[in-house]
């Protein structure tokens, strides 16, 4: 096998003489040392030559899921900041106060409709325990699921994650859905412990993969 090859190839260098007496020159030495180092830089460019044209080529779309949660997770850290700035708008103009979920869906989804392109709202999930349910935001081309949600003073933190094991078991029947986001806004910090229940709600063995984001963090 080529890599085999290059592998004892890269072995075989000698960075010395293989025969020399008192009287060779120290710059003979130093040759056969830069010699060894042009070698080994060769048979190392061929193998990443070789790696680049021939290694299979398999991590794209998992980089991209990678780069399309990644990006979900900085607009929905970001979101509280966004909501804020919109309060202070020039002369004093109308703006959205985001008071309840529906103003929650509805910047998320200006937010979204920045970044991409086929996002479908309120798409009816399969019935799960004798009811259905509408998701938030169905981005089809990405097969990801965004489910937005807002704290309030009536509900506690056992409430909210027996809303989103629901939400997660429904989704997990969506012929689209590979990934679920859940995002909680919580401008109030009502919620204690967010990184235990973020933890917690990701820890599971269902169908598709789940990541929730609670914002912002108190």
């Amino acid at each position: 096998m080529a890599g085999s090859r290059n592998i004892n190839d890269f072995k075989d260098i000698r960075y010395h003489l293989s025969a020399f007496s008192s009287n060779t020159p120290d710059y003979r030495f130093q040759e056969a040392y830069e010699r060894g180092l042009a070698r080994a830089d060769a048979i190392l460019a061929s193998m990443i030559d070789e790696i680049r044209d021939y290694a299979p080529d398999d991590s794209d779309s998992e980089t991209g899921a990678t780069d399309q949660l990644s990006l979900l997770e900085r607009l929905c850290l970001r979101f509280h900041a966004a909501a804020r700035t919109l309060q202070d708008r020039h002369d004093g103009r109308t703006t959205l106060e985001v008071n309840d979920e529906y103003d929650v869906q509805d910047l998320l989804h200006a937010f979204l409709r920045l970044h991409f392109d086929d996002i479908r709202p309120e798409e009816w999930t399969p019935s799960y325990a004798g009811r259905s349910s509408r998701v938030d935001f169905l981005l089809k081309a990405e097969r990801i699921v965004v489910e937005a949600k807002k704290t309030r003073a009536s509900m506690k933190a056992g409430e909210l994650g027996e809303q989103l094991i629901i939400d997660r078991a429904r989704y997990e029947q969506h012929p689209d859905c590979d990934t679920l986001v859940c995002f909680v806004y919580d401008p109030e910090g009502r919620i204690g412990n967010p990184a235990g229940i973020e933890r917690d709600l990701e820890n599971h063995t269902g169908g598709i993969k789940v990541r929730v984001i609670i914002a912002p963090k108190s």
